[in-house]
């Protein structure tokens, strides 16, 4: 027999197994003796009160054996099968491959960046030159954005397909298990590149095909319908199912599009700064004391307030991260933020920002592209801010709300630079005004959160795609090209690693033989 109970743990017993069965047979009126093993389903922290506890789900296998389904994979060879072509091999198109073999169809992967290890390269160059490769970098490349920005798994997207099968791919091909368990599942840039080589050997296994450092220049369509596609390589390659999973910064596919006369929508975005403070700060707000536990993790938070009826919120939250260059071109800054597995580095950085509407924007409705010029402005200001080689303009915390440029800046982790300014001149002003107005409030809610140790980077804009590409919410095709389907985050359909994953299970879902 089989109970599951939930237990509130303090961090000391959280790893004693012993202490566990105590307390569920103390609960379900059983001899512990009685309980053979258990499996912890889902595991969160509580820290709402000055005790901090996890929260744990847990079956009890009662006079049974434990047992646990292991998810395997139900993959056959596609050497030889229809072929689908995926353009981008970020999570959607990986997952997209992924499931094109599931289903007896041959992936096509086309990958304008370098494997996931030569990216490394690359991105070594953009910390310590502040030189940017267009096509390889932190947004393109094998695995995209997320692979060397986080790996961050935690998602709403429960409805739009099942998440557990995601985090049970990654576990398969390298991931820990604690995934599947853990309330917001993180793996880490350190650790994700290998799990990304792991799916790409089976896709190349299965039959599928990869082709690195190739870029698609164009897609053919006759008729309405999708014919393939025509990479810088001077290639065609032929197929009647076309996934476009480019992500948010492919801005050459928005614009093939548009010289195409195939539809394309403005889209609202999140504009704003990275915030970073010592990480000893938010464990001793969030945790209520001075040295946090050694049993707990760095500690997180998410904070969301209305100024000047405008949404300011903390946005992919990097307990003991890094923050990362990500700009896709010369003569712009973007910023963003990653975690190791361990999350131990000193600080801890978060977005904060408010939502671009499409009415913020003159001629938005006219012109599809507006919100992606406006991102493009605003990024640009930022590099000139700070000076070039990607340095990047910030201002501690008070300062910033009291318009004054900081004289010093903190140490941080931006391994370009940062240069002291006043980033009023980077935004517009219901951005800065808004940005300033929460901050104090946010310092209320959260103990030391406001202070001049913390430092603010510009400019954070990269959230989610300033465009979207119209699609049949049945068929998930383009409106105008049968066989075309727009995919995740640079479609504007996903927000993250998990939910774009499941966009391109469903991409390929929605493929009518």
């Amino acid at each position: 027999m089989q109970k599951e109970i939930e237990l509130a743990i303090v961090p000391n017993f959280i790893n004693d197994e012993t202490h566990i069965i105590e307390l569920g047979a103390q609960k379900l009126k059983l001899d512990k003796k009685q309980i053979k093993g258990i499996h912890i389903r889902k595991r969160s922290i509580d820290a709402r009160s000055r005790q901090v506890f996890y929260r744990i789900r847990v079956v009890f296998f009662i006079d049974e054996e434990v047992t646990v389904d292991v998810f395997r994979s139900n993959v056959k060879n596609v050497k030889d099968a229809t072929p689908v072509i995926i353009i981008g091999a970020g999570p959607a198109g990986l997952f997209a491959a992924y499931r094109c073999i599931e289903r007896g169809l041959k992936p096509i992967l086309i990958e304008r960046g370098k494997p996931v290890q030569e990216r490394r390269r690359d991105l070594a160059t953009i910390n310590r030159e502040g030189l940017v490769n267009p096509e390889s970098n932190y947004c393109f490349g094998e695995g995209g954005a997320g692979t060397y920005s986080d790996g961050k798994l935690y998602t709403r997207s429960n409805k739009r397909g099942d998440v557990h099968k995601v985090l049970s791919i990654f576990v398969e091909h390298g991931a820990t298990p604690d995934i599947l368990v853990d309330a917001r599942p993180h793996i880490g840039t350190n650790k994700l590149p290998h799990i990304i080589e792991g799916m790409r050997l089976l896709i190349l296994e299965m039959g599928g095909e990869i082709h690195f450092d190739t870029k698609v220049v164009d897609i053919n369509e006759a008729f309405g319908n999708v014919q393939g596609v025509k990479t810088n390589r001077g290639e065609t390659v032929n197929a009647e199912h076309v996934i476009v999973a480019t992500g948010h910064s492919a801005r050459d596919i928005f614009e093939l599009f548009r010289q195409k006369n195939w539809l394309l929508e403005a889209k609202s975005f999140a504009l704003g700064v990275r915030i970073e403070h010592p990480q000893e700060i938010i464990d001793n707000a969030q945790y209520h004391c001075t040295i946090r536990h050694e049993n707990l993790p760095p500690a997180y938070y998410s904070l969301v307030e209305q100024v000047n009826d405008r949404g300011v919120f903390s946005f992919c939250m990097c307990p003991g991260g890094i923050i990362a260059p990500c700009a896709t071109n010369d003569g712009e800054i973007v910023v963003n933020g990653w975690s190791p597995s361990k999350r131990n580095n000193p600080h801890a950085n978060s977005g904060t920002v408010i939502q671009i509407n499409i009415d913020d924007i003159p001629n938005a409705t006219n012109n599809p592209l507006a919100l992606l010029e406006f991102q493009q402005q605003i990024e640009q200001k930022a590099f000139q801010l700070g000076g070039g080689k990607l340095v990047a303009p910030g201002q501690r915390m008070v300062d910033f709300v009291e318009n004054r440029v900081s004289n010093n800046l903190p140490t941080n982790s931006y391994k370009p630079g940062t240069r002291s300014a006043d980033l009023k001149e980077a935004f517009p002003n219901f951005v800065h005004s808004a940005l300033r107005g929460a901050l104090p409030i946010f310092g209320k809610k959260m103990r030391g959160y406001y202070t001049n140790e913390a430092i603010l980077v510009g400019v954070e804009s990269r959230t989610s795609s300033p465009v979207r590409i119209p699609r049949d919410k049945d068929t998930l095709q383009h409106p105008q090209v049968r066989g075309l389907y727009p995919c995740a985050e640079g479609a504007g359909y996903a927000g993250g690693i998990v939910s774009a994953a499941i966009d391109g299970i469903n991409c390929v879902d929605a493929i009518q033989l």
